[in-house]
């Protein structure tokens, strides 16, 4: 299932905590070689893993990480802003209508439905925070992900070729986007509703005052 979770949440889900940043550990560390910093306990976090950092995760039956995304308004720091920013052309991405999506993680034994799941997921928070678009920044490997989901992002700048390709993007919200990934995932559309409601719900109360 489709979990969204605060950060300030995550130590109420310490199975699902744990395994999600190992996951990341293992994706961009070991296997893509990132430069990123990994715990003696084997988990990857950098300074945009807090409290109001929004997680969307797929739970698996046995309750561990599937997959996950992060969530940041950007109206606060991203890392757009603060390491990407020549893509945007100098010009720092600042819109409440607009959240950075970061941390695209599949675990090593994913099910193929998961990348769908997990963009549905995306779209879904779009909908329900009544967003225009996310931002983010992605390498080559993952254009063809999203060209095999069909919903490809509006190329804002790039650099470097080939397979060392990094862009910036924006992805639109939409209902018939979201109807469509439903598909792809085989997800009922009204229990995908469900879920980021009832997450909703039980969002932390000083974070449901200001998001």
């Amino acid at each position: 299932m489709l979990r969204y979770i605060y950060g300030s949440q995550l130590d109420h889900h310490p199975k699902l905590r744990d395994t999600m940043f190992r996951d990341r550990a293992d994706q961009f560390h070991t296997r893509l070689g990132w430069d990123v910093s990994v715990s003696e306990n084997g988990e990857e976090r950098d300074q945009y893993d807090g409290p109001r950092t929004l997680y969307v995760i797929w739970e698996t039956e046995a309750g561990q990480h599937g997959g996950s995304m992060r969530f940041l308004p950007t109206t606060g720091p991203t890392m757009i802003n603060d390491h990407f920013l020549p893509l945007l052309e100098g010009y720092p991405m600042q819109n409440d209508k607009i959240m950075e999506c970061t941390r695209f993680c599949l675990a090593r034994n994913a099910a193929p439905r998961v990348s769908a799941a997990l963009m549905l997921g995306g779209a879904e928070l779009g909908l329900g925070f009544r967003l225009s678009f996310s931002v983010g920044v992605f390498d080559a490997r993952m254009v063809r992900i999203y060209s095999r989901l069909g919903w490809a992002p509006m190329i804002l700048g790039s650099s470097g070729e080939g397979r060392e390709a990094v862009s910036a993007g924006l992805w639109a919200f939409s209902e018939p986007r979201a109807h469509a990934l439903c598909e792809k995932a085989s997800i009922p559309r009204g229990l995908s509703r469900l879920w980021f409601h009832r997450a909703m719900a039980e969002r932390p109360q000083r974070l449901a005052q200001i998001a």
